[in-house]
């Protein structure tokens, strides 16, 4: 059950330190000392998954996003049952960080576009969001396979490898989709925007979960001795 736990308790901080960031700060650019901008929003979301990474890594291999989790799934590195309860409890985890979200800005001021940083993509750019989500989740889930491998891998700097490749993917494609690369990311701000965000939120679950698919079958070819 530890582990479970912690995959919940990782996605709720994912969701409000990354999300948290472009709500109350990565718009604010005509508030000095407050505006972070696309980068300062990707550092937020790597340093996020840096932070959880060494905190519950030892516990549960700190995937919080089921994206990753069925990517190892698929690789062989872990069983159904606990793929299964990993997402359920990411998705858990992700929904307790958008309530959060949600009950500070209901109680004072924000910048953000939406009220718990949702995904979305603007009319007629499906195409390339789908492209955009699915490339990412590629590159992402690649990046986590190759540096937690047993023998292949970084060792203790897999964390912050990972990371950074997050913040990375965020640069690029915050400014098509939001980024999401991560189904629970996604699924948590949605159910509390509504609207748009809900009749989207589709794109930002099966597009993450064909890039994973993509890099389980790609790190199978790579990673063979």
């Amino acid at each position: 059950m530890k582990k479970y736990l912690a995959e919940m308790i990782g996605t709720m901080v994912l969701v409000v330190m990354g999300c948290g960031s472009a709500i109350f700060a990565g718009n604010a650019a005509d508030v000095v000392g407050q505006g972070v901008g696309t980068l300062g929003v990707a550092m937020a979301f790597g340093l996020a998954v840096v932070a959880m990474a060494y905190t519950i890594g030892g516990v549960s291999g700190c995937h919080i996003n089921p994206a990753i989790t069925l990517g190892v799934l698929l690789s062989g590195r872990m069983k159904g049952k606990d793929a299964a309860l990993y997402m359920l409890f990411q998705v858990v985890g992700a929904i307790v960080g958008s309530a959060l979200l949600y009950l500070l800005v209901s109680n004072g001021a924000h910048n953000g576009p939406t009220q718990t940083g949702s995904n979305s993509f603007a009319e007629g750019s499906m195409i390339q969001a789908f492209i955009a989500e699915a490339l990412f989740t590629f590159i992402f889930v690649l990046v986590v396979l190759g540096t937690t491998d047993e023998k292949k891998g970084a060792g203790n700097l897999a964390g912050l490898a990972i990371g950074l490749a997050l913040v990375l993917i965020h640069i690029v494609c915050i400014p098509i989709t939001g980024t999401s690369v991560n189904p629970a990311r996604s699924i948590g701000p949605a159910l509390f925007d509504g609207g748009l965000a809900l009749s989207q939120l589709w794109l930002f679950i099966v597009a993450p979960f064909v890039g994973a698919i993509c890099s389980a079958f790609m790190w199978k070819c790579l990673g063979k001795e």
